[in-house]
């Protein structure tokens, strides 16, 4: 096992360059260990319980509820599937102000979700989303790239997801979305939630102040892969203040021309989520998901691949025996 582990370092290392073989590698030399990494597997592994489905109806539609990686997951299905199969991903809280995901599966779109509450978006939590992706995009033939919803906390999944694979994600769509982690949970260092959050990134309160694996330290790695962003966001929001996160995230985005929209709700807090009408978040996404663009070429700087390996890979190559 030790060669095997040694192994894997090397070949991530010659793939220094490119996500896509850092990422892809891992997965597949994880996968075929039989181990749990942060990295997408092979599309042909069937998620345990996938034979034990739960139909019901959700605002009208069907919904399939069933388990990977024994994590709830669910879907919810169209009337009338949209060319292409898109779908959205709610990363966290899902029927929460579902305006948007009502409106898109009006309109073709399937809506699905994987419960990895409270894992704050860590390393672990992405694994267990590239398991997820890996099934649905295999079971239900859904398209290759789906726009991630990311609603507070849940921003924090849905960026890390797309830094990490960049061209597996068509869009996103960001609502109130923490992006980094020392604005909240660590604006109340006294809180369960911050506590929670160092755990599951293994941080200290000393080494998180150095801590450079969050969205804000990646957003040009999204910008170059060409993903376009919506944003809904109140400008006076207590929990998770606009200006040290989406203000932050808008601001770097246009100088790296990448395509941002921020819905400003005046006076707005942090709830409640979305719009009363999503028309504005359904148009952006309507015209702007890449469902079907050809994958770019995403050229890593030395310090984002080192971030990938760092707090993708290594943690699980170094818990092998």
């Amino acid at each position: 096992m030790p060669e095997r582990a040694a192994g894997l370092r090397a070949c991530v290392a010659a793939e220094s360059g490119n996500i896509a073989g850092v990422v892809k590698f891992g997965a597949l030399f994880l996968f075929a260990l039989g181990v749990a990494g942060a990295a997408l597997p092979t599309t042909g592994a069937r998620a345990a319980g996938e034979d034990q489905v739960t139909q019901s109806v959700w605002n009208g539609y069907q919904r399939l509820d069933f388990t990977v990686d024994g994590r709830p997951c669910l879907l919810v299905a169209p009337a009338q599937v949209a060319p292409g199969r898109p779908w959205i991903w709610r990363t966290e809280f899902f029927d929460v102000e579902p305006q948007a995901d009502l409106a898109l599966l009006a309109h073709g779109w399937h809506v699905a979700y994987m419960d990895v509450k409270n894992m704050y978006g860590a390393p672990r939590a992405i694994a267990l989303m590239g398991h997820f992706y890996a099934h649905v995009t295999a079971f239900y033939d859904l398209a290759k790239r789906p726009v991630l919803e990311g609603f507070s906390r849940g921003g924090l999944y849905a960026f890390n997801f797309a830094w990490v694979h960049p061209s597996e994600v068509a869009a996103l769509y960001l609502d109130a979305p923490v992006l980094d982690i020392r604005s909240w949970p660590g604006n109340n260092r006294a809180s369960k939630e911050w506590a929670d959050c160092l755990a599951a990134y293994d941080l200290t309160e000393q080494s998180v102040a150095s801590y450079r694996g969050g969205p804000l330290e990646h957003i040009a790695t999204v910008a170059r892969a060409g993903i376009p962003i919506v944003a809904v966001c109140g400008d006076a929001d207590q929990t998770v203040p606009f200006a040290e996160n989406t203000a932050v995230l808008e601001k770097r985005y246009h100088e790296l021309g990448g395509n941002i929209q921020v819905i400003l709700k005046p006076g707005g807090d942090h709830h409640p989520h979305s719009l009363k009408d999503p028309a504005p978040i359904v148009d952006f996404l309507l015209k702007n998901a890449r469902f079907t663009a050809s994958e770019p070429k995403v050229s890593l700087t030395t310090a984002a691949t080192a971030e990938v390996v760092r707090h993708v890979i290594a943690p699980v190559v170094d818990r092998l025996p």
